[in-house]
């Protein structure tokens, strides 16, 4: 079977394809299925362009399917001097996994950072994570061995 995989950058129109990923993403991280809360985040995201998404589409034959997403949010570094990229999501479909499509969607990143003249991508994942962190190495990431980072926790929230 021949498959083929496209990213693009997501606009306002994909949104009902960026929204029930966006959902099984943080339903993987233990949150409650809350699709329409979901599509009003990414809603929001994507009118007032405060992050960017990339979408992935994998092809085989006539169809074609979202198969994951990476969203990345803006940041500065007062050392550098520059802009940073935060990509703070990543997921692939669950029917998509294991070919490639989070290593493409990574590459698009990475790319588009790098077309903006940023200094960095930084990112985080859960310790156990060790398929995301096999990926991320792969791709060259370095786990930050000079600085610690903590997290302070808002209204009792647990951070995600």
């Amino acid at each position: 079977m021949n498959q083929e995989m496209a990213i693009r950058r997501a606009g306002l129109d994909d949104l009902d394809l960026v929204a029930p990923l966006f959902d099984a993403y943080r339903q993987f991280y233990r949150q409650s299925e809350d699709l329409e809360g979901a599509r009003s985040f990414m809603r929001d995201r994507l009118e007032n362009r405060d992050s960017v998404v990339f979408l992935a589409f994998c092809s085989a034959g006539a169809e074609t399917a979202p198969a994951g997403f990476t969203q990345l949010y803006p940041s500065l570094s007062s050392v550098s001097m520059k802009p940073i990229w935060i990509l703070n999501d990543l997921f692939v479909a669950q029917e998509f996994r294991g070919r490639g499509v989070g290593r493409w969607l990574m590459r698009a990143a990475r790319d588009f950072a790098a077309e903006d003249g940023a200094a960095r991508i930084t990112l985080a994942t859960e310790r156990g994570n060790h398929r995301a962190k096999a990926l991320y190495e792969a791709e060259s990431y370095i786990l930050d061995e000079v600085f610690d980072h903590y997290n302070l926790p808002l209204n009792n929230l647990p951070l995600t």
